[in-house]
């Protein structure tokens, strides 16, 4: 962000997902001038391990160009910041994070958001996609003026999706795996919205499919298809992936034909 910003960019958009971290968003914060204190003043590294001890942010050097500059966020998921739908206890678990330490994150979330509220900043733990990539949505919602978008939306609409839909008989999808995130605002619950009151039926190829996102999709008009052909490692199911795919859509074409 701080390269765009040097380079003269007026407008930025920014997709998030996939972060290996849950620090709500401190390292980008860090380096675009917050500094982060305990409470005897000393600075603090933008880490989780120590913002345990965070006691006041100082946003006197934040980057005054953020406040000129327009930033949108394409972001895929609607997690608040903090509970069981929240940063911490959703994605923590993906990138290898303990019981013990999703609780532990979840507290110094919190405890940055007090500490936002208490610097001046809006209390946006609440706002939807606050807890997209580990708290980032919150961070730069709070901190930049970042709006929040749906990233579906925003992509469908510069790719011309809803016109195309409109004179299509099928649309076929896919996810590397469906399941219950899809159902919070990915893409084949996107496209699902679009194409179900159009009367379009959708068939998702999904490299996994959990069985309850499965019979919630269905109600909206998706096929779910899983490419696995049998029981794989997910090393063999990533390597075969370009096969599997194929012969998973050779199969529902012919039970369509038929």
């Amino acid at each position: 962000m701080r390269d765009a910003l040097d380079a003269g960019a007026k407008r930025i958009v920014l997709g998030i997902g996939g972060s290996a971290t849950t620090d709500g968003g401190a390292g980008a914060l860090a380096a675009l001038g917050a500094r982060f204190r305990a409470a005897d003043g000393s600075l603090l590294e933008p880490l989780p391990a120590t913002l345990d001890r965070l006691d006041a942010i100082d946003i006197s050097e934040l980057d005054p160009r953020l406040a000129a500059t327009p930033i949108s966020i394409a972001c895929d998921v609607d997690n608040p910041l903090l509970g069981p739908a929240g940063a911490a206890a959703v994605y923590g678990p993906q990138k290898g994070a303990s019981p013990a330490d999703v609780a532990f994150l979840d507290t110094v979330l919190a405890r940055f958001a007090d500490a936002a509220v208490s610097a001046g900043r809006p209390d946006l733990r609440q706002l939807p996609g606050a807890g997209a990539a580990g708290g980032l949505g919150w961070g730069l919602a709070t901190f930049a003026g970042a709006v929040l978008a749906p990233g579906f939306s925003l992509i469908a609409e510069q790719r011309g999706l809803p016109a195309a839909l409109a004179t299509a008989t099928l649309c076929c999808t896919g996810e590397g795996r469906i399941d219950e995130q899809t159902l919070r605002g990915k893409v084949v619950a996107g496209i699902a919205a679009l194409a179900q009151p159009l009367g379009i039926p959708v068939v998702a190829l999904g490299g996994s499919v959990d069985v309850r996102a499965e019979s919630h999709l269905a109600e909206r008009g998706v096929l779910c298809l899983p490419i696995a052909d049998g029981p794989l490692t997910l090393a063999d199911a990533m390597a075969r992936a370009p096969e599997l795919i194929r012969a998973a859509a050779a199969r529902f074409a012919r039970a369509a034909v038929l």
